[in-house]
């Protein structure tokens, strides 16, 4: 067992754990079926990332992330993003995490797993680059969790004052069944309004009558209240 791991097992839970379990949606037939929880708060995981980053061999990354508890597989993607972050200068590495980032999908596989790094890294690397990946995770993407992937890592390009791709992959996902990528999409909708409220307007004005409410009521959060209710009237 690592040390990133054995200092994350000393830190668990039991209460907590029970109330992840519920939180997360673990039950028969859920979106998290079958996850297993230590009980940690994403702070406490944090502090604990920030002491044991530079420790962490990727051979231990590749033991966590595939770990059954959901608080290990966070702690060894928030040690990417460090390992990421801190390799400006050494493009081979920040691409070896992507890599890395990349052949594990299938362990990150909750929306706060998404949520916490894909922009991080992924959209990150990309902001120079052929976006083209992300098209492909949004429409043909093995799992929600993937198809989430390519529409939240958007949001670093919303940060850097880059909407195109956000509403592009938004039209791929728009009347996706799963709520879970209905409100990612809303979300970054509204993340991209943030920046131009104009262009989310304009893009609203002919799909507002036919996308999924949750959507909607989403992407139109920040708008005044009688706008927001004129919307929802349809």
């Amino acid at each position: 067992m690592s040390n990133l791991q054995e200092e994350m097992m000393a830190r668990k839970d039991e209460a907590q754990a029970r109330h992840l379990s519920r939180f997360f949606k673990t039950g028969p037939g859920q979106y998290g079926e079958g996850d297993l929880f230590l009980g940690i708060k994403v702070p406490t995981t944090r502090e604990i990332v920030k002491q044991q980053w530079k420790s962490t061999s990727f051979d231990e990354l590749e033991e966590c992330v595939a770990s059954p508890y959901h608080e290990i597989r966070l702690a060894a993607l928030l040690i990417l993003i460090q390992i990421f972050s801190h390799a400006k200068g050494d493009p081979d590495m920040r691409k070896r995490c992507v890599d890395f980032y990349l052949s594990h999908t299938a362990h990150i596989n909750n929306w706060d797993l998404v949520d916490l790094t894909c922009y991080e890294i992924i959209g990150t690397w990309l902001l120079d680059k052929d976006r083209t990946l992300l098209y492909e995770l949004a429409e043909k993407g093995k799992t929600i969790w993937e198809q989430r992937i390519g529409i939240v890592s958007t949001m670093k390009f919303i940060r850097n004052g880059e909407t195109d791709d956000t509403f592009r992959i938004a039209d791929i996902l728009l009347h996706h069944p799963h709520d879970l990528i209905q409100k990612a999409t809303g979300w970054l909708l509204r993340e991209a309004g943030k920046k131009d409220v104009g262009k989310l307007k304009e893009y609203l004005s002919t799909r507002y009558q036919t996308m999924p409410r949750t959507t909607l009521r989403y992407a139109i959060e920040k708008f005044p209240e009688e706008e927001r209710k004129a919307y929802l009237k349809k």
